[in-house]
This record gives C-alpha cells, structure tokens and sequence, in this order.
C-alpha cells in the first residue's frame, strides 16, 4: 500500500468516526424525553410509585420495538411530594434539562400550578391522575391535555349509580383541595338531583392522620350514607379508622379513588363491601387490556396493573401516537397532534375534545369483593363514553394552537 492510500484510508476513516460521533449527538438531541414531576414521598407516595411503574414499563415497551418513530425515549423522574409549589419548580426544572413531555402529576392543585407555565417552559403537560374541572375548565390551557377521568365524568356515573339506591342522607369527606371538593360538589350535585339531601360536608386537610372528629360528626349528623373523596395514606387512615369507630358497619360508603387496588391491599377486609368509581380495572374485557395486563404480569413478576397504572399507561399511548402523527418529539408538535385527535388505547379507541383537551372515555362504578382468592375492585356497572361524558362546560377558552 502506497504512503498517500494509507493516508486517504486514515482520513476516510477519521470522517467516519466524526459522522458517527455527530450522528449519536444528533440522536441524542433528538429523543423523546418524557418528565415525571410525581409524588416520590409523603401522603401520595404510593400513587407517585405507580405512575412511575407504567411510565418506566411504556417506555421499556418503546425502546424494544427500536423506540417511538424512531426516537429513543428516557425519562426523568424528579419528587413533587405532592406540593404545588415544589410541583412547579421541579417541573421548571425538568424542562430546562429536556424534559419536556410532562405527565405522572398526582394532585390536582400541583396540575394547575404547572399548566399556566406550559408556554414559558414551551413544554407539555399530559394529566394522567389528577381530576379536578379546572385543569380542562376555567383553569385550561392549550398545551394541557387530560386522559384520565375528570370530576365531572365521575359525577356523570353516579347520578345513575344513586338513583338505585335507598339512602336518603348522606354525608361526603374529601380532601381540602381542589379535588377533593370539586368530587365533593359533584356529589352533592348528583345527590340534589336524585332527590337526596346532604347533611354534612368535611373536607380534612391533606396527610391527616387523626380523623376521630371527623367520623364522630359524619355518625352525629345521621347519614344514611357517605361519599368519600381521599386517595392514598389519607384512604388508609381513614377506613381504618372508621371501621374501628364502627362507621363502615352503620353507615353505606362510597367513594372515587378511596378503594383503588393498592388501597384495598393495604386495608384488607376493611375495604371488603365498599361500593365505589372504578376508573380502570385490569379486570376489563377488551383485547388490548388483555394484551397490556399480560405484558404487565411478565415485566413486573405477575402483578396486575393498577387503576392509576392503567390510567398512566394510557396516557404514555397516547403520547406515543402523538409523536408517531406528528413526525417530531417538539412539544407544540405534539400538542397539535393531539388535538381533538383519536387513539388507540387499552380502554378502545378514543378521543380528545377539541373544545378542552379531554379525553372522551368509558366509566365504571363497583365494589370491592373477593375474586380468584384476592380482594379487588370489581366492576358491576358500565358506562359508555358517549354516557359518562358531559358536555364541556363553557368554561374553557383555548387558544389557538
């Protein structure tokens, strides 16, 4: 080999390794960087624990299939301890580093203290958990999209609920947040309606742990029934406290995110017979949550999914698709994607209302029972999305995209 092919051959090979080196800086820039601002530690801890499960499952799914459109996809999870002030300043900071595709938030007052920053961050906020009617109400924004299940389409399922049953008084407890008592109104809402009456309204701080006071007033104020709004450590305390003062046993309850499938694990018997919304179950007869509860029980040693990891892995579908029909991980991109768009999800295909960015969805109401050895939730109504959807309420002016 002469002196000058040698050369030629070095520097063919130097260029190369340059272009695969900018090629892998390019690749890296241009991943889809998913942010999770969620509750690592305190009162919501375990709900933040799943929605980091289903977002780490999605994206262990992505990555293996070559990753979404051709984009590698990572995320970063960073403690909100459910605190909507540090819920801002953790979300600020994950869009700074890239990350910004934000979801996994858990309380609802956290959602509205990030939604109004979206544009600053140009960043994205897929709601996967939180409930309450402001985030896709008075409170909406254009780059703010829910997925899971809002107030008023709980509220739209148990107005038919109520109507079957005898309890004429009932009282609610939710907690003191935005959706706790947007539940709690909603309620009171379906109980006027259904010609009930509501004789008492409490609504106890976030991370209570004594609720003696609480339940004496629910038991002096002659319920018939209660309506309970508390998720989380809050759910445990509570039930257990009130099966110990003796409430469960003389008073019919019911709730909304009070005996979700980690709650009732922690309660055990406590939960058994409690009647309740049941947003998403891994109980669901369709072929893609067939599909998902099977992939679950595999990647996580035969677990099944839970209401909040459902609602969460939805969601990551969601965002998925969205890239894949926007050929583009940039947040705006996404966003118009999403719009009014449809997708393919474990609960079927649905679709965004374009006049609030909420997803149009089926609903479920049932109680905890035993089923196979195990107590769960078990669904024994269902509701059709086209039913358990109000109409948008007005509230919400969007601006354009």
């Amino acid at each position: 080999m002469t002196r000058t092919n040698s050369l030629k051959l070095r520097a063919l090979g130097a260029a190369s390794m340059l272009a695969l080196a900018l090629s892998g800086t390019a690749y890296a820039q241009d991943m889809l960087k998913i942010g999770v601002p969620t509750a690592m530690s305190g009162t919501y801890a375990d709900l933040g624990n799943q929605a980091k499960r289903a977002v780490e499952f999605a994206i262990a799914e992505a990555n293996a299939r070559g990753g979404v459109a051709g984009h590698k996809v990572e995320a970063k999870i960073l403690d909100t301890e459910a605190k909507p002030d540090l819920a801002r300043k953790q979300s600020e900071r994950l869009a700074l580093e890239g990350y910004k595709v934000l979801t996994g938030v858990i309380a609802s007052g956290e959602a509205l203290a990030i939604a109004p920053m979206l544009d600053r961050w140009d960043a994205l906020y897929v709601a996967t958990v939180t409930k309450s009617d402001k985030i896709t109400g008075d409170s909406c924004v254009r780059r703010a999209f829910r997925v899971n299940h809002q107030d008023a389409q709980d509220a739209a399922v148990v107005n038919p609920w109520l109507a079957g049953r005898k309890e004429q008084k009932w009282a609610i407890i939710g907690m003191d947040g935005a959706w706790g008592r947007g539940s709690g109104a909603g309620f009171k809402e379906a109980a006027t309606a259904n010609g009930k009456s509501v004789v008492a309204e409490l609504y106890p701080p976030l991370g209570a742990t004594d609720y003696a006071a609480y339940i004496q007033q629910i038991k002096a104020s002659g319920a018939e029934g209660l309506w309970v709004a508390l998720a989380g450590r809050d759910a445990v305390s509570f039930a257990t406290q009130a099966r110990q003062f003796g409430l469960l046993d003389s008073v019919f309850t019911a709730g909304v995110s009070f005996v979700t499938d980690n709650t009732v694990q922690a309660m055990g018997e406590t939960a058994k017979g409690i009647h309740g919304i049941i947003n998403y179950s891994a109980t669901l007869d369709t072929p893609e949550n067939k599909s998902f509860v099977a992939a679950w029980a595999k990647h996580y040693n035969g677990d099944q999914p839970s209401n909040f990891e459902g609602e969460t892995y939805l969601g990551m579908q969601v965002i998925f698709q969205a890239v894949e029909k926007a050929k583009s991980v940039k947040p705006i991109d996404i966003a118009r994607a999403m719009s009014g768009g449809s997708f393919d999800t474990i609960l079927g295909r649905v679709a965004f209302r374009p006049e609030d960015n909420q997803l149009i969805l089926p609903n479920y109401f049932g109680h905890v029972a035993e089923t196979e050895g195990k107590l769960r939730p078990v669904v024994t109504m269902s509701f059709p999305a086209e039913q358990a959807t109000p109409a948008p309420s007005g509230a919400c002016k969007l601006q354009k995209l």
